[in-house]
């Protein structure tokens, strides 16, 4: 995939995320220090794709062959919805099937458990709806944000997809009004994170919805950029804890102070009063990588993977 802005697919630790773009003279970065958020603060949610095109990770049987495939759906929702109960304050994570019916608008609730329950749910698919025939995202947002959400001082969803999403531009309508009432303190932080699985995921669109914000000059009152999506390829993920790599506050410092240097030990940026948990810098082109250097300490980070996609 060729394209003016990429995500890196693994950075290295401590960065969450790592995303080049082009410019005139080089590269243009973005990275963010993983900072996971403590447990039992949040509320959490989890969506789980039911477009017909998911049956055979559910383990539905399809054609003339007798046995269906294992069900992979399942031990990866129970393992995604016991580990968002960690930091819900309540200890549970609430889980629904969205892409449901013929039109793909219907979402249908599995329940709100905790870790042991969900150990011990069914997550084979929907039961009241049938499988849908698209794929309508617009309805899980709306039903997180209306009503899950709503109470809580900030909350987290993972919406979890195989295939390309078909009122995206409904949703990004929707989003850019929630986000003026973020903006205005109508609304409590919340963050989205959409999770993509197979080989059939458009990611233009998923970078698409990721990026929506960038531009906007919208902002949470304390300062902080809003940037409600979030996007992950199942296959690149790391660590569950990835899915928090874009929760930084605008005044987070990870350490005292800091540079950042490039390939040839240049100094791109400096950080005299604190290193933040989002960098942003300029590289020249040609830039391979580049270090953070703190008192004690470094790490580096290639860019090779992300340029490659530019």
């Amino acid at each position: 995939m060729t394209t003016s802005i990429a995500k890196h697919p693994q950075p290295v630790e401590p960065f969450g995320e790592v995303w080049v773009e082009k410019t005139s003279t080089g590269f243009s970065v973005r990275a963010t220090i993983l900072m996971v958020p403590p447990e039992h603060s949040a509320c959490t949610a989890l969506a789980i794709d039911a477009s017909a095109s998911m049956q055979p990770v559910y383990g539905i049987k399809s054609g003339p062959f007798p046995s269906p495939k294992p069900n992979f759906v399942e031990p990866v929702a129970r393992t995604m919805s016991a580990f968002l109960s960690r930091f819900s304050t309540d200890s549970k994570c609430t889980t629904i099937y969205w892409a449901c019916s013929p039109d793909g608008s219907a979402i249908e609730e599995i329940g709100r458990y905790t870790a042991d329950e969900v150990a011990n749910i069914s997550i084979s698919g929907p039961q009241r709806h049938p499988w849908g025939k698209q794929t309508k995202l617009m309805p899980p947002v709306k039903h997180f944000v209306e009503n899950t959400f709503l109470n809580s001082p900030w909350s987290i969803g993972v919406v979890i997809t195989d295939g390309i999403v078909d009122d995206l531009g409904d949703v990004k309508d929707y989003c850019l009004k929630i986000g003026q009432e973020l903006a205005s303190g109508a609304r409590q932080f919340f963050k989205l994170v959409l999770i993509g699985i197979g080989d059939q995921i458009d990611e233009r669109q998923m970078i698409e919805l990721d990026n929506m914000f960038r531009g906007s000059n919208l902002h949470m009152p304390d300062g902080t950029p809003i940037d409600i999506w979030d996007h992950k390829i199942a296959s690149e993920m790391q660590k569950l804890e990835d899915i928090f790599s874009e929760i930084v506050t605008k005044d987070a410092i990870v350490v005292e102070s800091g540079r950042i240097v490039d390939d040839k030990g240049s100094v791109v940026k400096e950080y005299n009063s604190g290193v933040p948990a989002m960098l942003t810098f300029d590289l020249l082109a040609g830039a391979k990588s580049f270090r953070v250097e703190w008192p004690g300490g470094s790490v580096e980070q290639c860019l090779a993977a992300a340029i490659a996609k530019l």
